[in-house]
């Protein structure tokens, strides 16, 4: 009997001593080492096979206790599949709700303001972090499936940082970016002069895109997209650089002649009046405002001064004037 009492005892003394050891292991660091481990769950998988597979790309971990783990915590049929990050620090409690919350490895990709949409699909296309199911298709093919509202692409995205989990689909961030564009873009349309000259939102997005792509200095984008829009109300020919640029394509080697000017091309604003037949590039939140609240100002004209910003006229011949002084000096 006694021998029995003390098989007891020693049986429930293990117990705690076992059951005090897997909950220290349970609060303890997996690694505290740089840089994070990835690695990845597979559909289906339950605790064990995902710490299998955790373990096979370099996670230390023990898979049976991973196990035990998730059963305790009643967890282990809810882990998500997908790509991960074993970050410093991060105990087996804190992955296990990591898994469960299906908080993946994040990725992002920034879209510039100013870049055109061909721009946008090469950086996309070499993100390594993006499945890339849209490599092989045409633009035409493209806005089919993102929007079948519009045919040309160029100005229906949104420049801004896009996180996004690791082998996301690039087809999902276009959506996402044309969305946000949509958004935004009614955003400004509902708060704009009503006195301007656009028949749609369309209109003052390519407008937008001009404003984007003729300055650098956010102050000036009122100002410039006044000139533009006084132009367009008394059928001024808008004689803006950035659309004969966009209308050359892959022949624009960095300058831009007399020649290329008097070349007839539908986004040529030096041949053809109004507006180019779409944008012309990707504009910001900024320019978007800028076409739809331009300064109110009697400016027809602007010459860069060589510092980054624009001096304006009102006349050809104070134009005429500061061209002199800023360019021809």
């Amino acid at each position: 009997m006694a021998f029995i009492k003390k098989t007891i005892v020693l049986g429930m003394v293990t117990a705690v001593a076992l059951g005090g050891g897997f909950a220290w292991w349970a609060n303890q660091p997996i690694t505290t080492e740089d840089p994070p481990i990835e690695f990845t769950i597979a559909p289906g998988s339950a605790a064990r096979a995902a710490g299998q597979q955790m373990q096979e790309a370099g996670v230390p971990i023990q898979p049976l206790l991973f196990n035990l783990l998730a059963r305790l915590t009643e967890k282990s049929a809810r882990l998500k599949a997908g790509s991960y990050e074993l970050k410093p620090n991060t105990t087996p409690l804190r992955l296990i709700d990591q898994l469960v919350r299906g908080e993946f490895a994040q990725e992002q990709l920034t879209i510039i303001e100013g870049w055109t949409f061909r721009q946008m699909r090469q950086a996309m296309a070499a993100h390594k972090g993006l499945k890339h199911d849209t490599a092989n298709m045409s633009d035409a093919e493209l806005m089919a499936l993102v929007s079948p509202d519009y045919r040309k692409p160029e100005g229906l995205f949104f420049p801004d940082t896009y996180l996004f989990a690791k082998g996301s689909s690039e087809l999902a961030i276009f959506r996402q970016a044309h969305a946000m564009l949509l958004a935004k873009l009614q955003e400004a349309w509902d708060k704009r002069d009503t006195t301007l000259p656009y028949k749609n939102p369309y209109e003052a997005l390519t407008m937008a895109s001009i404003v984007e792509k003729e300055t650098g200095q956010k102050s000036e984008r009122n100002m410039i997209a006044g000139v533009f829009v006084n132009r367009l109300k008394i059928g001024m020919l808008l004689q803006t650089d950035p659309t004969v640029i966009y209308g050359m394509g892959n022949k624009y080697d960095g300058k831009i002649r007399k020649k290329d000017l008097e070349t007839d091309t539908p986004y040529n604003t030096y041949t053809r009046a109004g507006l180019p037949p779409t944008p012309i590039s990707l504009p910001g939140m900024q320019s978007l405002v800028a076409a739809m609240a331009p300064a109110k100002t009697g400016a027809l004209y602007f010459v860069a001064r060589g510092n980054g910003t624009s001096q304006f006229s009102d006349n050809l011949t104070d134009h005429n004037r500061a061209v002199n002084q800023y360019q021809r000096q």
